[in-house]
């Protein structure tokens, strides 16, 4: 297949570009400072685009099968998510790419909360952080509103570490996963196993996902 990965520089974007490669799919990653092409690998076709305007979000979806969005903005410019994702839907429409988004956990409802969103229990979001958690929020609502594209949202655990590919991980939807301890987490890396395997075999359409260990 043929897959553009937005922020594939990043921790989250490289590992999603290493676990595509591994599979013989074709990668394209997109990013905008170009001094970040020098941390893509060889193989990979690297084109400077910026995630936020629509004719560049255009040019580098022509002929691909799925785009990734895994970006994330500089501390202190959480609110940019809004115009990387208003920018990205509008210049996917039309192409005929599926969008899978790398989101946030802020939406994801709390096991035992009675309905409450990580973003509003400090058990799992401290409130210094709740800056962060609603850019998220409004992200996946964003996406939850467009009926246009082939979309999935991938919220991660609470939390998202560095550590080894398993290619284990347990599959939810809009709730909050917990291991037998109690927390939520999963790797970066498995992390990538979870968004490829929904790549190569869709399961959710215009719908979120999550994983955890």
């Amino acid at each position: 297949m043929k897959i553009t990965v937005f922020g594939a520089a990043g921790n989250v974007g490289r590992r999603v570009v290493a676990e595509a490669l591994s599979r013989g799919h074709r990668v394209t990653a997109a990013v905008r400072n170009p001094a970040r092409a020098a941390d893509i690998p060889a193989s990979v076709t690297t084109q400077i685009a910026d995630i936020a305007n629509r004719q560049d979000v255009a040019r580098v979806s022509v002929g691909q099968d799925v785009v990734v969005n895994a970006t994330r903005p500089a501390s202190g410019r959480e609110q940019d998510i809004e115009a990387n994702t208003r920018g990205l839907l509008t210049g996917l429409t039309g192409s005929g790419a599926r969008l899978l988004v790398v989101g946030g956990a802020a939406s994801l409802i709390v096991p035992d909360g009675a309905g409450r969103m990580l973003l509003d229990d400090p058990r799992y979001l401290d409130p210094s952080l709740r800056h962060i958690g609603q850019a998220s929020l409004d992200q996946h609502r964003l996406c939850s509103e467009v009926t246009h594209l082939d979309w999935a949202y991938l919220s991660p655990p609470a939390e998202l570490m560095a550590g080894e590919r398993t290619g284990t991980y347990r599959l939810g939807g809009d709730e909050l996963l917990l291991d037998r301890e109690g927390r939520s987490r999963i790797s970066m890396a498995d992390l990538a196993v979870a968004l490829l395997d929904e790549i190569e075999s869709p399961r959710h359409h215009q719908q979120r996902f999550t994983v955890a260990y």
